[in-house]
């Protein structure tokens, strides 16, 4: 596959950082750990990734802004350009030696994702996707699932835990989708689960009180896979309210619809 300039940049910052991330998930009793909040870590590891990725992007296109996970939001030069970094999403999968963690990058484009990179360094699994291009799976072309039958269906969700989201009612959409499918998985990483989606190995997925650097790469790379993005009100303010609903279009609508039963 051909890859744009500005993507191979992004792979580039996603390999290098993936392989400090290898070297430490390697080490996890060395690691260096501390509480940012209620069931919610940040290691050295994470901040080191961010800085790899973020010196190397910065290299590339200086004057773009960024949208970091650990340092927030910083204004470039060139307003209509931006970065949207998660270092490390699935940390508490990475702190307990789970491999189902992964570096997500996204580029905005006048508010616009135009580009889109996921990599689980633990599998060495890249997905990367650019509006108008496609959506591969290293280098294979990827498309969403075509099953049309919810009852055939898997579903992935994110489910809230201490000290984020409301439990109750997330039980209550729970309960909905698991009489209505085949299966429900929940992998800890919001980027893999719709990079799964975008892969086919995911039917559909759902999730609630995410944030933008969570769900940004993923969504155009469903997106480019022929699936359908939107938020949990069926809209396209996934970044702004941090809900999103994924999947091809049937299976998405009939997601959208139980999940409001």
């Amino acid at each position: 596959m051909a890859r744009s300039a500005l993507l191979n940049v992004m792979v580039q910052a996603a390999l290098k950082a993936g392989r400090r991330l290898a070297r430490d998930f390697g080490e996890l009793e060395n690691l260096q750990v501390s509480r940012k909040g209620p069931g919610d870590f940040v290691s050295n590891a994470d901040l080191q990734s961010e800085k790899i990725i973020t010196d190397e992007l910065r290299k590339a296109r200086p004057n773009f802004g960024f949208l970091r996970e650990e340092s927030g939001e910083e204004e470039g030069i060139d307003k209509s350009h931006r970065w949207i970094i998660d270092p490390l999403d699935g940390t508490t999968n990475f702190l307990h030696g789970i491999p189902l963690f992964a570096i997500s990058i996204a580029l905005e484009h006048e508010g616009r994702i135009i580009a889109g990179v996921i990599y689980n360094p633990a599998t060495d699994d890249l997905y990367t996707a650019e509006r108008g291009r496609g959506a591969f799976y290293n280098d294979r072309r990827m498309r969403v699932a075509a099953r049309d039958d919810f009852h055939d269906c898997v579903i992935g969700t994110g489910v809230p835990h201490l000290g984020r989201g409301k439990h109750k009612p997330y039980l209550e959409q729970l309960e909905k989708v698991m009489a209505d499918v085949s299966g429900i998985r929940r992998l800890g990483a919001a980027s893999l689960d719709l990079a799964y989606v975008a892969s086919g190995r995911f039917d559909g997925y759902w999730e609630e009180a995410l944030n933008a650097w969570d769900i940004a790469a993923g969504i155009i790379m469903v997106r480019e896979a022929g699936g359908f993005v939107t938020d949990i009100n069926g809209g396209d303010k996934m970044l702004e309210n941090g809900s999103v609903i994924a999947g091809n279009e049937l299976i998405r609508t009939r997601l959208e619809k139980t999940l409001k039963k």
